[in-house]
């Protein structure tokens, strides 16, 4: 009897190390990748296109507040970012997405009227701008309508020119006061497998080809 008893004791822990190390092997690796923030891991300098548009300066808006004509509007986002409405004055609507102009709004609107509905729709994109100079075919400075890596800016520029350094092309970001230098290898970038080195642009930035 006693050594039935420890036969049956042994059994049960076996199997209850069994059911633990499954459950570490089910939750270990999916709290480990679970991408900071909500991101769901997308980044503007890996080959994948940030998820939000943030309104810009120049940008065209249309404000609509529900049943109330004299609120709803096209209005464009001034040089220092700011827009200006009726009741509101000026607002803050550059470094935003829509929703959270959308929603900045309506909180403001409660003060003068009863649950506002508010919609933001940026009509026309005006404020990413970037630049190119040095040897490609045109030089100059591209209004984007839409998000834009390196090569389809070097191809709206004519392309590389015989003199060009293609492994040694530069994008200067602006961050804040200083400008960040993030180097660009074209020979890699069309190359098989260089595809996540095809970075995407952001607003001001600068591609340097030496």
């Amino acid at each position: 009897m006693p050594r039935l008893l420890s036969t049956l004791l042994a059994v049960l822990a076996l199997s209850a190390n069994t059911a633990l190390a499954q459950t570490a092997n089910r939750t270990g690796p999916t709290a480990a990748v679970q991408p900071p923030n909500g991101t769901n891991g997308a980044s503007p300098s890996n080959g994948v296109a940030p998820d939000a548009y943030r309104i810009g300066p120049e940008d065209m808006l249309q404000i609509t507040v529900w049943k109330n004509e004299a609120m709803s509007r096209i209005v464009p986002v001034r040089p220092d970012g700011i827009i200006t409405l009726p009741l509101l004055h000026d607002v803050q609507a550059a470094g935003l997405t829509p929703m959270e102009l959308r929603d900045d709004l309506a909180k403001k609107l409660v003060e003068f009227m009863p649950s506002p509905e508010v919609s933001v729709i940026v009509t026309d994109v005006r404020s990413f701008k970037v630049s190119v100079i040095g040897e490609v075919a045109k030089p100059a400075r591209y209004e984007l309508k839409s998000w834009t890596t390196v090569l389809d800016v070097l191809a709206l520029a004519g392309g590389l020119n015989q003199f060009a350094a293609r492994n040694r092309i530069v994008i200067l970001r602006p961050d804040g006061k200083t400008m960040q230098r993030i180097p660009f290898n074209y020979n890699k970038v069309i190359a098989a497998g260089g595809e996540d080195e095809n970075i995407y642009l952001k607003n001001g930035d600068i591609v340097l080809v030496p």
